[in-house]
């Protein structure tokens, strides 16, 4: 894995304010979790207000793009009227895809945080590290683990209730939505 930046804030702050907006990211992902959804949620903060929030929504949507990430991305930038997101912190329970990195390095984010690592797509430092590749245009900082234990659990709870039976995805169209 590659290295990871953190800001230079007294550790003691930026751990607290990690976790207390990636326990909110938790909650938007139980959200998806109660509609069948794969449970990870995002929360998007601009001088520690919430400017964006989304959890999980491929299959009520049945659009691939509508992952947790993206749809707080959307939300900020309609909150702060702006595609560009300069000084946006996102909080992620699970390490973006190549997709929502790309994203990420887009909307111009200044800082990532997500709490599991992604051994099969994350493009934050496991797998691919896109947001802060030289050769792109924008570079972001990347905090990853925070929360790691309480993330995971929440994603293996989810698929192990999936494949008992436990839980049922939920496919709808778009006009029932």
């Amino acid at each position: 894995m590659s290295d990871f930046v953190h800001l230079n804030l007294p550790q003691d702050f930026q751990l607290n304010s990690d976790e207390h907006w990636m326990r909110q990211a938790l909650a938007l992902a139980e959200q998806a979790r109660e509609q069948g959804e794969i449970p990870i949620g995002a929360i998007a903060v601009l001088d520690e207000h919430v400017v964006g929030r989304g959890y999980n929504r491929t299959e009520a949507l049945q659009d691939p793009t509508a992952h947790a990430e993206m749809l707080a991305i959307t939300a900020a930038a309609d909150a702060i009227s702006s595609r560009r997101l300069d000084g946006v912190i996102l909080y992620v329970t699970l390490e973006p895809c190549c997709m929502c990195a790309g994203a990420l390095v887009l909307a111009r984010v200044s800082r990532l945080v997500f709490g599991s690592f992604d051994p099969k797509a994350g493009a934050c430092g496991t797998l691919y590290n896109i947001p802060q590749d030289v050769r792109l245009n924008h570079r972001l900082l990347v905090t990853g683990g925070i929360l790691q234990e309480e993330c995971s659990a929440s994603l293996s709870d989810f698929f192990k209730s999936l494949r008992n039976g436990e839980i049922k995805t939920t496919r709808r169209n778009r006009e029932e939505i």
